[in-house]
């Protein structure tokens, strides 16, 4: 979950560097450092604890200039986040530095051997090894430091993406990848390396994502990528069309306010090209899973974590309700330890906004090891999910920087409901005119959205009253609930208020025992009045609501636009506009988005980088 920088090249490689972690800082915060060479000084390193301001103003008043270099934004994995365990990690000689994202699980063995072989360690990170084990193999070898690299590489256990340099090949960069993400930028005679697109993005639209077993030398001659064996491999460059201005703040205060309101952007790019209004039907791009496939499939398991893995929960209501088919959702964390009874006749939807989140990685090759297709739900084009998969649905929210998700969860959701109606479809348990109706609805999502984000004047005076609460409860009732989880994950990641989210009938079961005066209740009580079964569920959740009441708790409802009855019963009401009741949970999210992000904000939390998370969780 760290993030890696290397550039090569004609510019400053400090600068280019240092911006480049800026736009990775979410990926980690605990510490962060630098290395560059090519300036007949060796390689000079420098490192500090914290934040990446606190390596700018070690910078500042230690300049260092060179022609290449690497940086590394780091959240601990082994070893307390202090300025010694910062990377970049040398080697005993000082002529080798390394970055790496990952964990190396045999690291204890392998400095036991290194420490018998005479090498010394002054830090307590796995990352440490890697330099060692480099200088091993190439210091008087006299061997080329991608074979020392290789070799290296090969005696590794775990997952890792690294990137090293030397002064004694200058102006050379050695990157491989087994797990963690690294993507390659190709620019005019200059070249990158780094953990996320948006590091590179400003200065290269051109370039790639490695592969599990590739290894990268780059040169201002150009990249050149093999194997860990040494066979030259072909990577085709991709051109990715996200706007760099897209990844900065543009005027808000926060990246997460700004991603909150680019949601009506997000839903309508990812729907874009998608529906025909005149026909009916869902065009999948990406897709080598045929509508034979679709009508064999017998069951469908989705794995997903965190908020993808809300956004899975919902999908099940859709995909069960639609196209009449079993489904499963299951923690990505979990699935292939509970040895899944997946097969070669059922569909496994994996959902990631990075498309390399270890654990749903490790889902999608069970699923494929047992013979089921695997169908990709991600934001980020040629990630290793998307390349694994038979087929894939982009959702085009653009970069996401803020490590709590927001537009990249309402995106999920709209391409999980393309895929539904894409199902119902070809197995038949849905007409093309009323496929019609759904996406005349889904059209019309964005403009609905942008009337949400009008709410949010609103959601800040209720983060003015409740911002001191200790706890949250958020409830509700079938597609509801998963947006009950995700609007108490918003406020517990960001404001580090405790929350909960359950299902409104289960108040009974335990809940209940928590209401007082100081307990502040989300209920989700929206309802599409042309559909029966939602206007039962919300009379149900009314009667919980009234529960709630009954105990001296405080309500806080989300509810429909018209609602004559739910201001009788609630403290406050949020309202929503109507809309088809699978369609709802994008809307609803929003209210509770803005309300987690005000009320972090009263409390004076660091919103984009919530102590102790990173954006992409891409080792176990």
């Amino acid at each position: 979950m760290c993030g890696i920088v290397g550039y090569v090249g004609k510019k400053e490689p400090v600068n280019v560097i240092l911006e480049g972690l800026r736009r990775l800082e979410y990926r980690g915060y605990d510490s962060a450092g630098i290395a560059v060479g090519g300036n007949g000084d060796g390689l000079q390193l420098r490192r500090a604890e914290g934040k990446l301001r606190n390596l700018e103003e070690v910078i500042r008043n230690k300049p260092l200039e060179g022609t290449y270099g690497i940086g590394h934004t780091r959240w601990a994995t082994h070893g307390r986040p202090t300025e010694e365990n910062a990377h970049p990690h040398r080697d005993c000689t000082g002529r080798i530095v390394v970055v790496h994202n990952g964990i190396v699980e045999n690291y204890v063995t392998l400095k036991k051997q290194l420490i018998a072989d005479g090498h010394k360690f002054v830090t307590e990170t796995d990352t440490e090894i890697i330099a060692h084990l480099i200088e091993k193999y190439f210091i008087g070898e006299h061997v080329a430091l991608e074979d020392a690299v290789r070799k290296a590489v090969r005696q590794l256990t775990g997952v890792f993406a690294v990137s090293v340099i030397s002064s004694d090949e200058p102006n050379k960069i050695v990157a491989a990848r087994n797990g963690p993400p690294a993507v390659i930028g190709l620019g005019e005679d200059e070249f990158f390396v780094a953990s996320d697109v948006p590091a590179i993005l400003h200065h290269t639209r051109n370039m790639f994502f490695l592969h599990d077993g590739d290894l990268a030398v780059i040169t201002p001659n150009g990249v050149k990528v093999t194997d860990f064996d040494g066979n030259v491999l072909e990577r085709k460059p991709q051109r990715v069309t996200w706007d760099p201005i897209q990844a900065e703040k543009g005027g808000f205060k926060h990246f997460m306010l700004k991603e909150i309101y680019e949601q009506p952007r997000a839903v309508r790019d990812t729907t874009l090209g998608r529906i025909s209004l005149d026909t009916g039907k869902i065009f999948l791009d990406e897709m080598q899973i045929t509508a034979d496939d679709f009508r064999r499939f017998e069951q469908v398991y989705i794995t997903a974590c965190g908020t993808s893995w809300h956004a899975g929960l919902a999908a099940k209501f859709m995909l069960e309700r639609l196209a009449k088919i079993r489904v499963e959702v299951d923690y990505a964390s979990e699935y292939r330890y509970r040895d899944p009874l997946v097969g070669p006749n059922d569909l496994t939807i994996l959902i990631t906004q990075s498309g390399e989140t270890a654990d749903t990685i490790a889902a999608q090759r069970e699923s494929k090891a047992k013979g089921s297709k695997t169908l990709a739900v991600c934001n980020v084009v040629g990630s290793m999910i998307a390349r694994e998969a038979a087929g894939t649905v982009y959702t085009h929210a653009g970069p996401e920087i803020g490590v709590a998700s927001t537009k990249a969860f309402t995106a999920q959701l709209t391409a999980l409901f393309l895929i539904t109606l894409h199902m119902a479809e070809v197995r038949g348990k849905i007409s093309y005119d009323d496929a019609r109706k759904y996406m005349e609805e889904l059209a019309q999502l964005p403009g609905k959205l942008e009337h949400v984000l009008k709410l949010d004047a609103e959601t800040e005076e209720l983060a003015k009253k409740y911002h001191r609460a200790s706890d949250f409860l958020f409830l509700g009732r079938g597609i509801h609930y998963p947006i009950a989880l995700e609007g108490a994950l918003k406020l517990k990641e960001i404001s580090y208020i405790h929350a909960e989210g359950y299902p409104a009938g289960e108040m009974k079961h335990g809940p209940n025992a928590l209401i007082d005066e100081n307990l502040p209740v989300v209920i989700i009580a929206t309802q599409d009045t042309r559909d029966a079964n939602s206007v039962l569920k919300y009379e149900k959740t009314i009667s919980n609501l009234q529960e709630v009441k009954a105990r001296s708790g405080t309500v806080i409802a989300v509810a429909t636009e018209g609602d004559p009855h739910i201001a009788d019963h609630a403290d406050h009401v949020v309202f929503l506009p109507e809309v088809p009741e699978l369609l709802s949970p994008i809307l609803e999210i929003v209210p509770l988005q803005l309300l987690a992000y005000h009320i972090a904000v009263r409390r004076g939390c660091d919103v984009d980088q919530p102590r102790n998370l990173a954006k992409s969780v891409t080792v176990e």
